[in-house]
């Protein structure tokens, strides 16, 4: 059997085994936090772990390891995006705390833009007065997009995505790790 091929059956089973609880864990509701990384790394190098374990000969390289622990991320990953987006969703809707939540977005939108023109101030002795003043501008039309409901949505889809995205790069590398720690050196041929 080639070591760069994967048998997706037993890789795809070892791969829903962990992303499971990877997926509970690394959603916006767990307490991990920032720890969910780590966790998703563990996750799909264990994936791979246990893929290996039914495998005769037991060796896989690099890219296989990657691509079983990047279906672990894909697996995980969707399912900590389903479990925050619908967290939110009962939160405003079911839980009617909506206007907690858009107080909080506009706390937190106004002291960015507050930073933001404090930082232009800062700018202000190396731009011309016109350039500031499109700056400035520009940052009220941004701020102001930022304060209505499509920007609030956007801006809480966009942080999913970007967790998403993190998630599949560390399950990537936990899977390759796997496969690396699970390398076996080949015996010189004679």
């Amino acid at each position: 059997r080639d070591a760069s091929s994967v048998d997706w059956k037993p890789a795809l089973r070892a791969a829903l085994l962990l992303a499971v609880p990877a997926g509970l864990l690394t959603s916006g509701v767990s307490p991990l936090g920032a720890l969910g990384l780590l966790w998703m790394a563990i996750a799909a190098a264990w994936a791979v772990t246990l893929y290996m374990r039914s495998q005769k000969p037991a060796w896989i390289t690099l890219g296989a390891g990657a691509r079983v622990g990047l279906v672990t991320g894909l697996l995980a990953g969707w399912l900590a995006f389903a479990i925050s987006g619908g967290t939110l969703f009962v939160q405003r809707f079911l839980l009617h705390q909506s206007s907690q939540m858009d107080a909080q977005w506009k706390y937190s939108t106004d002291a960015s833009y507050q930073a933001s023109l404090q930082t232009m101030q800062q700018w202000s002795s190396w731009l011309t007065a016109e350039d500031m003043a499109k700056l400035q501008v520009n940052q009220a039309g941004i701020h102001a997009t930022m304060l209505t409901p499509e920007g609030q949505a956007g801006n809480v889809t966009l942080g999913l995505i970007f967790r998403l995205v993190f998630l599949l790069l560390f399950a990537a590398a936990g899977g390759a790790l796997g496969a690396r720690f699970l390398a076996r050196v080949s015996k010189p041929e004679v």
